[in-house]
């Protein structure tokens, strides 16, 4: 494509332009040296830009020239005109160079150099301001070249092509975009429907390929174990792919799917009852109790049966996931356990990570056995040895310590008790009492109704009596050092003392401490959901001084949903009503109704009527 005398005569006016005094000579001989590399690479745009280059799915291609003689790396846009010629631009080219300090030869710098800065064409996505290139991307460079520490997790997407996904991505996220403006769920709209975009787009690269390699032409089929909010379900569905999502409750946005969406409510309890030798893929999606058991089910339903997991909260076959190794991360070691898992049942396990908003965004895909199907009985006692090895205390079936074999699968154990058997009833599946049975008698499926345990279904009764002594013992405490804050309104308030918390539950009696200990986080998050009243700091107490907050408190950056303007006076101020110098606010600036006569009805009960 193009000349190549007049491609080099481009670079080199091009590589000039950089060059300071008496580089020349050096960049000749290191050329004449074969110290310099070239490498042509595809920008893809991870996001949307403003610029006109930098729509969904765009991408730019640049040439990367490593001059390993002179420490530099230069990075020079290419103009393609058309398929048949294309130039090097003179515009958005800049170098990095790594400079020994000459007092110090343990002492390095890394400096930038712009070709033409006035010409920088900036589209904020593919080719981003040269303020960024400076001030962020520098000392990045700077961080990571200082850096001795390996990454434990794989690099992002490493096992489909990045130009597919991006491409399809932008694709999706386009098409599903209106469902941030009508999701009826608490949970970040933004945060969750783009997540799942992100997982469907990654599926559908994967198994796009893999039809591919397998010269496949029917769509691969799919059951998602623990499906949430569907949303997955529904994205897979509408490209085309057979499949159905199950959950133990159904939420809100089922309704607002289309009947192309296979949606079913009822709990999961690994047993023979749940195999699905029918299915292509098993997916679990935050699956929770249910990760460890994915690859098993997976395994136990077909030869051909392959999974997808994307662990989050860590769970073992029998309850919560306990440590096991204090030198990794809790994060690492339980995805290590999940791998184990896949392999102890036969699957070569790949390990990639996703392009989601989440700290837990490593997947498993077990694709490949790692044994023949004449093996299955042989692997499928291993497996069961490795479940008990687990219950008892044992270590893997990998270190061959594990109890003697008895299957767990095996239709001579107990069939199901009468509550999963009433449970199964309720669901409409059919169970065949003569030949099916659990796989364990200790897995607790989650419950249909969600039990509420941060202190919001405590009796409200209980709850104002103990914001009421605590706030009076926080008045009377340290009087002698009290502090009392000026305003405008009421001249001098009284703040109150801070207590230590520890100090603050010897105030409650036995029955409150106990009532208190049931919830999630105690008596601390009793205090933290008075946040009208009360400031937690650092483990100590103390009353909220309204005189120094701003008028709108800002919701924080992770509040799942923002509050509308609406959402000011409709609840009493507990200051006003309860505080011996009222309210520091008047009740023009104060965001709590100053009496029931200001009272404003609830924004959600607005919605539900």
């Amino acid at each position: 494509r193009g000349s190549g005398p007049e491609l080099e005569r481009e670079l080199e006016t091009v590589l000039t332009g950089l060059r300071g005094p008496g580089e020349e000579e050096a960049a000749a001989a290191a050329v004449d040296g074969g110290q310099v590399s070239a490498i042509l690479r595809t920008v893809m745009a991870k996001g949307r830009g403003a610029g006109a280059g930098a729509g969904p799915g765009s991408a730019a291609r640049e040439v990367v020239l490593r001059d390993f003689a002179n420490n530099t790396a230069t990075f020079i846009p290419v103009d393609e005109h058309d398929e048949e010629s294309c130039a090097f631009k003179k515009s958005n080219v800049y170098r990095f160079k790594l400079c020994c300090v000459e007092e110090d030869e343990a002492l390095w710098s890394v400096s930038i150099s712009i070709l033409c800065p006035e010409q920088w064409e900036s589209d904020g996505i593919l080719y981003p301001k040269t303020a960024w290139l400076t001030d962020v991307l520098l000392s990045k460079i700077v961080k990571w070249s200082t850096e001795n520490k390996k990454s434990i997790y794989k690099s992002t997407l490493s096992l489909i092509s990045l130009e597919k996904y991006s491409e399809r991505y932008h694709q999706l996220k386009e098409k599903y975009k209106e469902m941030v403006k009508v999701w009826p769920e608490v949970t970040d709209p933004e945060k969750f429907v783009y997540e799942d975009v992100a997982i469907a787009t990654y599926l559908l690269v994967l198994w796009e390929d893999e039809r591919a390699e397998k010269d496949l032409a029917v769509k691969q089929s799919f059951i998602d174990l623990g499906c949430g909010n569907g949303l997955l379900v529904h994205i897979l569905s509408n490209e085309g792919y057979l499949g159905r999502g199950i959950d133990v409750r159904k939420r809100k946005i089922w309704n607002m799917y289309g009947p192309q969406t296979h949606l079913e409510e009822h709990a999961i309890t690994p047993s023979d009852s749940y195999l699905f030798p029918d299915v292509d893929w098993i997916i679990g999606n935050h699956s929770d109790e249910l990760t460890p058991w994915i690859p098993l089910i997976a395994a136990r339903s077909s030869y051909e049966c392959r999974y997808f997991v994307l662990p989050c909260c860590f769970f073992d076959f029998y309850g919560k996931y306990c440590r096991r190794q204090t030198k990794k991360t809790q994060y690492r070691e339980y995805l290590d356990f999940i791998i184990e898992v896949g392999s102890v049942c036969g699957f070569e396990v790949e390990e990639d990570c996703l392009r989601i908003p989440s700290t837990k965004r490593v997947c498993l895909l077990g694709k490949q056995r790692k044994y023949p199907p004449s093996s299955e009985g042989r692997l499928d006692e291993e497996r069961t040895q490795y479940i008990r090895g687990r219950l008892t205390g044992g270590k893997s079936a990998a270190n061959n310590e594990m109890t003697a074999p008895e299957s767990l699968h095996s239709h001579d154990l107990k069939h199901f008790t009468s509550d999963i058997g009433d449970m199964m009833e309720e669901a409409s599946l059919p169970i065949d009492s003569s030949t099916s049975s659990n796989w364990v008698g200790g897995f607790q499926p989650r419950e249909k109704i969600e039990k509420v345990k941060n202190c919001a279904t405590l009796p409200r009764d209980f709850i104002d009596g103990v914001v009421l002594h605590v706030a009076n013992a926080l008045l009377n405490a340290n009087q002698d050092h009290q502090e009392k804050s000026n305003d405008e309104d009421k001249g001098c308030w009284n703040k109150g003392g801070s207590l230590p918390l520890k100090n603050v539950a010897g105030l409650l009696d036995r029955d409150a401490l106990q009532r208190l200990k049931k919830e999630c986080g105690g008596l601390k998050t009793l205090l933290r959901n008075n946040y009208q009243v009360f400031e937690v700091v650092q483990s100590n107490v103390q009353i909220r001084d309204w005189t120094k907050e701003k008028q709108t408190r800002r919701p924080a950056s992770n509040a799942k949903r923002k509050l509308p303007s609406e959402a000011c006076k409709t609840r009493l101020c507990w200051f006003f009503a309860n505080h011996p110098d009222g309210c520091p606010r008047s009740t023009e600036r104060c965001p709590f109704a100053h009496g029931t006569e200001e009272l404003k009805p609830c924004a959600n009960s607005k919605k539900e009527n």
